[in-house]
């Protein structure tokens, strides 16, 4: 792999926990609980963004196969915190 390639993917890895860092500061000091759902899917974005880097850095299928879960879990999950935040129940 080259010099290139490595030193922009870690880059990147780096952006995005810095990124992720102030989410989890919108996460923890929302004001709203609308801004820590927001939060809790942008963890998830950020989440499922390292796993593809990190599958390109070890030209591994393994975590490609991981980076297509997690949207799957964010989209249940924000799923059930919108129910419950606009009729304070997830199960009928």
């Amino acid at each position: 792999m080259s010099v290139v390639l490595l030193t922009a993917i870690r880059f990147a890895i780096g952006c995005y926990a810095f990124a992720s860092l102030l989410v989890l500061v919108r996460l923890v000091r929302g004001p709203r609980a609308q801004d820590r759902v927001f939060a809790l899917d942008l963890l998830y974005l950020h989440a499922m963004l390292v796993m593809l880097v990190l599958g390109i850095r070890y030209q591994s299928s393994v975590y490609f196969d991981a980076a297509l879960l997690i949207p799957l879990f964010s989209f249940v999950s924000s799923s059930a915190l919108a129910k419950f935040i606009l009729r304070g129940e997830v199960i009928e």
